[in-house]
């Protein structure tokens, strides 16, 4: 009898503090959408999104990534929506897109609340393809974040407007963080540039700043980091194009897609087999294939490698998503049955869809204290006054360590004026590119 009320009341404590923290997970959110219909188990999901604010949702007790996927779109008004992507950390620090078609109590396993990110997963290699104006606008917001590691250069024209000097100086551009390490003479640099980009509304700005990134060698490169046979440390950068091969920050490699004719992994081994593109051999008319090996220090970092891949391939490759087998040959099975289930940027650039809303609000970008004209070359602190607002008026600067090692202060400041291609499936024999750039102490002979 005793043990019945341990458990019974057991659970009811359980269930009472699992309801009290997802109160107090949908209170801390910016915007909270409630479970449809009168479900009484739920659970309680916080996304943070690219501008920077929170959405908490509480979806069915064994409601499936789905859900939550068209939850969060509904609420952004977003039709473009399979370059998008929810990710989550795992226990053992390994991120991994949800994937819609299972629950998501099954993948995220750190919750609840349980904690996930919108992000772009697949990077247009043609912005111009974009059709619709907020699809470009979360586009810079992603690369906004991926600057931060030192990847790109934005702008602030698309949010500040044209630069006025008589209301803009250059200690307005040290209120933003560009990268991890600005100095002075990058500021100067920006903004004399800032000053030659006028009479663009905020979603030129926005297109012109995508086909410049698009140039950039890191634009949309999915990074992972491998180990291959002869111990060194490589990295794999997943591409429209196919797969990049870094040796730090050098780019030593180049699997093109149409070369890779074979994908796989085994627990922490992940296997590319590439075909030889070589004159001679083609002139003989034999195709000579190569096995590539890469470990990663954990099983199920190699298993989101290899169905990042998948999905790469898929989404830029094929003019339609591989349909899954339904018939099951008997109980024995090899490999994963994963499938890349969305839109491929085929199909996505061809649908046309209106969103509900014509319009849509651009939110400002974190502010951070200025670099003031008699005290530039010394570091100063992120400063805001009682209401959060930041004040250069009547700021006192105080030194400290590093420059840029201050929290940021937000600041509530508007923003100003706010033919079909030819895509081949995962081929069996060469074709396409006949340009291959990989390392020859990388090579090993397939051995069969």
């Amino acid at each position: 009898m005793l043990s019945f009320l341990r458990r019974t009341l057991g659970r009811r404590s359980i269930r009472k503090h699992a309801e009290k923290a997802r109160l107090r997970e949908a209170q801390r959110a910016t915007t909270h959408i409630p479970a449809a219909g009168d479900a009484t188990s739920i659970i309680t999901c916080r996304v943070s999104l690219l501008d920077g604010t929170d959405v908490s949702v509480d979806l069915p007790k064994k409601a499936k990534g789905e859900e939550l996927f068209e939850q969060i779109m509904y609420h952004l008004d977003i039709v473009e929506k399979d370059y998008f992507g929810i990710r989550f950390m795992d226990s053992a620090q390994v991120p991994h897109w949800l994937d819609v078609t299972k629950s998501i109590k099954k993948q995220v396993k750190i919750g609840p609340p349980y904690c996930l990110h919108l992000r772009v997963k697949f990077y247009s290699s043609e912005p111009n393809n974009l059709h619709e104006e907020l699809t470009r606008y979360l586009f810079v917001l992603q690369l906004k974040q991926d600057l931060l590691s030192s990847k790109y250069v934005t702008s602030v024209s698309s949010e500040l407007g044209d630069c006025d000097p008589l209301e803009h100086n250059l200690d307005l551009v040290s209120e933003f963080r560009f990268m991890p390490e600005q100095t002075e003479e990058m500021e100067l640099a920006i903004y004399n540039t800032w000053k030659e980009c006028r009479g663009q509304t905020p979603a030129q700005a926005e297109i012109n700043y995508l086909n410049k990134a698009k140039w950039l060698e890191m634009y949309g490169v999915d990074m992972h980091m491998v180990k291959a046979r002869d111990g060194n440390e490589y990295s794999l950068g997943l591409t429209p194009t196919g797969v990049l091969v870094f040796e730090g920050q050098t780019k030593i490699g180049l699997f093109f897609w149409p070369k890779i004719t074979r994908l796989d992994f085994k627990k922490s081994k992940l296997t590319l087999v590439v075909v030889e593109d070589d004159d001679q051999v083609i002139t003989c008319g034999k195709e000579q294939e190569h096995t590539f090996v890469f470990r990663m220090d954990h099983p199920k970092a190699c298993k989101h490698l290899w169905k990042c891949a998948v999905e790469h391939h898929a989404f830029f490759r094929l003019r339609g998503p591989v349909e899954k087998n339904s018939a099951r040959s008997g109980f024995i099975r090899m490999g994963s049955r994963f499938r890349y289930s969305g839109k491929t940027e085929y199909q996505t650039t061809k649908a046309s869809k209106a969103r509900r809303s014509a319009s849509f609000e651009r939110r400002p970008s974190r502010r951070y204290s200025r670099r003031t004209m008699h005290s530039r070359g010394e570091p100063e602190t992120a400063l805001s006054s009682g209401n959060g607002v930041n004040s250069s008026k009547d700021r006192k600067v105080t030194p400290s360590r590093s420059a840029w090692a201050a929290m940021p202060v937000v600041s509530p400041v508007a923003a100003s004026a706010c033919g079909p291609i030819e895509i081949e499936a995962l081929p069996r024999s060469p074709g396409g590119e006949k340009r291959r750039l990989v390392p020859a102490h990388l090579k090993t002979p397939l051995d069969l």
